[in-house]
C-alpha cells in the first residue's frame, strides 16, 4: 500500500504541468496560482501590471516553485493569441487555464451608463469567452486533455443587489462553462466554474459598506469573509488529473455556507 504522501501526490501533483492564470496579478487568482505552483506546476501570471506580479513570483520562487509574468489584455483576441504563443515558446505546453480577470461596479441600475456596462461585459464575459476559445482550441487539438477553470461568482447563481452588470456577466460565465464542458468532455478537456463567496478583493471593496458587510455576515453561517488561500484546495481539485478527472461542468462553491442559507 502506498504511503499517504505518495497517495496524495498521485491525486494532486501537477509536476510537469503548465498553468496559465489570467488575472493572476489579483488577490484571488494570485493565491490560486501560488497553490498551483506549490503542487508542482509552472505558473504564468497574466495581467497588465508586472509590479503587482513580482511579490507573488518571489514567494513562489522562495518556496521552490517556478513562474513568470506575461502582460496581456484579457478581453482582446490578438493579445491572448500572442500569450499562448509566448507560453508555448517558453514552456512548451499549456495544461491548465484559469480565466479570472474581472471588474465590478455598484452603480444603481437606472444610472448605469452604456460604457460602464460594455466595459464590465467585455472584461468579465468576453475575456472568458476568448480565453476559452483560444486556449480551448489548443487543448482540444493537442488531444491530451486539460483543465479550464473559469472564475464565477455567487452573483452568477443568485441575484445580488447593487451589482447588476457584474451579476449578469457572471451568470453568463456559468452558462458558458457548462456548455463548453459538454462539448469538450469527449476530448478530455474539463471546464468548471470556481465560485467564491465573499472574499474581500480589489474589485469588490468599494461595494463593501458597513451595512452591506452586516447583511453578508447575517447570511453567512461561517460569520466571516473568506481568505484567498481558502480557494487553493478547490483549485487543485479542479486542476489535477488524478483528483478531478471526472469533474466537468461543475460549479464548485467556496462560500462559508452562504449559498446554503435561506432563513
Amino acid at each position: 500500500m502506498s504511503t499517504p504522501s505518495a497517495y496524495l501526490t498521485s491525486l494532486f501533483s501537477l509536476s510537469g504541468k503548465v498553468a496559465v492564470v489570467i488575472g493572476g496579478t489579483g488577490e484571488l487568482c494570485g493565491a490560486m496560482a501560488e497553490g498551483l505552483a506549490g503542487a508542482g506546476a509552472e505558473v504564468v501570471l497574466v495581467g497588465r501590471n508586472e509590479e503587482k506580479a513580482k511579490p507573488r513570483l518571489e514567494r513562489i520562487a522562495a518556496a521552490g516553485g517556478k513562474g513568470y509574468f506575461v502582460s496581456a489584455e484579457a478581453s482582446e483576441k490578438a493579445p491572448l493569441e500572442k500569450l499562448l504563443a509566448t507560453v508555448l515558446a517558453r514552456s512548451g505546453r499549456v495544461d491548465i487555464v484559469i480565466n479570472g480577470a474581472g471588474v465590478n461596479s455598484a452603480t444603481p441600475f437606472l444610472e448605469i451608463p452604456e460604457d460602464e456596462f460594455d466595459r464590465i461585459i467585455r472584461i468579465n464575459l468576453k475575456g472568458v469567452f476568448l480565453g476559452c476559445q483560444i486556449f480551448g482550441k489548443y487543448l482540444v487539438e493537442r488531444g491530451e486533455g486539460g483543465a479550464i477553470i473559469n472564475l464565477g461568482s455567487m452573483s452568477g447563481l443568485v441575484p445580488l443587489s447593487r451589482v447588476f452588470t457584474y451579476s449578469a456577466s457572471k451568470a453568463a460565465v456559468h452558462n458558458l462553462s457548462k456548455n463548453l464542458a459538454r462539448e469538450w468532455a469527449p476530448k478530455k478537456v474539463r471546464v468548471n466554474t470556481l465560485v467564491p463567496g465573499f472574499f474581500p478583493a480589489e474589485q469588490n471593496r468599494k461595494v463593501l459598506t458597513p451595512e452591506r458587510v452586516a447583511s453578508i455576515m447575517g447570511h453567512t453561517p461561517s460569520k466571516r469573509f473568506g481568505e484567498a488561500r481558502e480557494l487553493v484546495g478547490a483549485t487543485l481539485l479542479l486542476a489535477a488529473e488524478g483528483a478531478g478527472s471526472f469533474i466537468t461542468g461543475a460549479e464548485i462553491v467556496v462560500d462559508g455556507g452562504y449559498h446554503a442559507m435561506t432563513i
